[in-house]
């Protein structure tokens, strides 16, 4: 059962998302409007004595995109929506926000499986193959009880336990809590603690909580001592598509350290990360959901590495084959893949050819004329190169679609573009326009919108 939308609820960690978020908002402003989603889906699971499941999404989002194409679709989700009641959340909408900020969600998409009591029982973060998708969500689903009672099982060092004992952090580390998760881990008994140690699958886990806490601290030096852990030590050959996160996390964590300290952590990581290009993403179908981020962090690690050839390489091959199955270059069919499409774009501003990107972006408009988006984005993409002038059109045409937290950062760059012209005071009405239409909400966007203009 899909219940309806609210409030026009409609790819990586959504920080930015989250800081312009709803942190702040005074408790009498958490009313129905913002509520509403969640109590009428839990109304309608307590009637069906069903779980919930929240889709968070965005219309940015380029891996929900794929899911919508690849996976939420045919007769596994049809019955899914039979069994659970499912409800979408837009991340920019007042609503979305804000049910974001209460499960911690920190990633598009997000797909959150609550019992009919409002308790968690398990969550999906980040896209997946159909393949992976409905064995994962089906074993959620199954949990009758939720995730206290997956950690009451966790008693010894038999089978069933260490089972759980995977089960408990991998929720930890797909919630992003790494220190709830360590603290968990370190509270076990020594047979626990003994166990979880000669698991391949649970040692790998505690390792990648460690990183994702090393990473929250900024700490390069904790981050570049276990990224061999994660990425290289036992278990690391399970890690799949995940590699290209993981990695990800580690490069951003590290950037400050000496360049050759950097490649003697990393440089192991290059045959991996062609790998799993080769064999996952320029196949006929590709088996990792998220192929732009296995592109993207492998283009950052060549550029880490000083390694300019293999940087390049990885790129042009991802283009012509992303061109080729949207139809060839002179002739893309946009809209038969939009996920595709979407990397297409991001491929090439990575690559710096911005003669082919701004050929792109007005066929991504013209594909999808209702959305804010990629006038906004090549709007910004002008900004961005210095190109204030032919920025600004695109700006205001994305405007008057554009709501909740995306009106307000659509408003900041229009107003950077119109300061960078020397128009501060229609910067001014830029501003007191789209802070009029947004109302309470989002106050840290709010602000800074306020300071640019002061």
């Amino acid at each position: 059962m899909r219940l309806p939308t609210f409030l026009r609820c409609r790819d990586r960690l959504l920080s930015a998302v989250l800081a312009a978020g709803l942190l702040g908002l005074p408790a009498a402003l958490h009313a129905d409007d913002l509520t509403a989603p969640i109590d009428e889906a839990l109304k309608a699971a307590a009637e069906r004595k069903a779980p919930v499941l929240i889709d968070f999404y965005a219309p940015w989002c380029y891996s929900c995109y794929f899911m919508a194409k690849n996976v939420k679709n045919g007769p596994e989700w049809d019955t899914l929506e039979k069994k659970a009641v499912v409800v979408e959340l837009d991340a920019d909408s007042p609503a979305g926000a804000y049910w974001m900020q209460q499960w911690t969600v920190k990633g598009l998409p997000s797909y959150v499986v609550l019992g009919a009591d409002g308790k968690e029982i398990g969550r999906i973060s980040l896209e997946r193959t159909r393949a992976q998708f409905y064995p994962e969500i089906d074993a959620i689903l199954a949990r009758a009880s939720g995730f206290d009672a997956l950690k009451a099982v966790v008693t010894d060092g038999s089978a069933k336990s260490i089972g759980a004992a995977r089960g408990v952090l991998q929720a930890f580390g797909a919630r992003r809590d790494a220190d709830g998760g360590l603290a968990w881990a370190k509270a076990q008994s020594p047979a626990v603690s003994d166990a979880i140690a000669k698991d391949p699958t649970a040692s790998l886990w505690l390792s990648r909580l460690e990183l994702i806490r090393a990473n929250n601290a900024k700490d390069a030096e904790a981050c570049a001592a276990v990224a061999p852990k994660v990425l290289s030590g036992p278990g690391s050959d399970t890690l799949g598509c995940d590699r290209a996160y993981e990695l990800d996390r580690a490069l951003s964590c590290t950037a400050s350290l000496p360049a050759e300290r950097r490649k003697t952590v990393f440089a192991s990581q290059q045959a991996p990360m062609e790998a799993l290009i080769a064999k996952r993403v320029l196949i006929k179908t590709p088996s990792c959901a998220d192929a732009r981020s296995v592109v993207s962090t492998t283009f950052d690690l060549a550029t880490a590495l000083g390694d300019t050839k293999a940087a390049t390489s990885a790129l042009d091959r991802v283009i012509a084959d992303a061109e080729k199955r949207l139809g060839g270059p002179g002739k893309l069919d946009l809209k038969r893949d939009r996920n595709l499409a979407d990397n297409l774009r991001v491929y090439l501003a990575l690559a710096k050819r911005y003669d082919q990107l701004d050929a792109l972006f007005p066929k991504l408009i013209a594909a999808w004329p209702d959305d804010y988006v990629y006038a906004y984005r090549f709007g910004r993409s002008l900004y961005e190169r210095g190109q204030y002038e032919a920025a600004l059109p695109w700006l205001e045409q994305s405007a008057p679609k554009a709501y909740g937290v995306n009106r307000l950062t659509v408003a900041e760059y229009r107003a950077m573009v119109l300061l960078k012209l020397n128009r501060a005071g229609d910067a001014r009405q830029v501003v007191a326009e789209a802070l009029k239409a947004n109302g309470p909400f989002f106050p840290e966007q709010v602000a800074k919108l306020k300071a640019l203009v002061a």
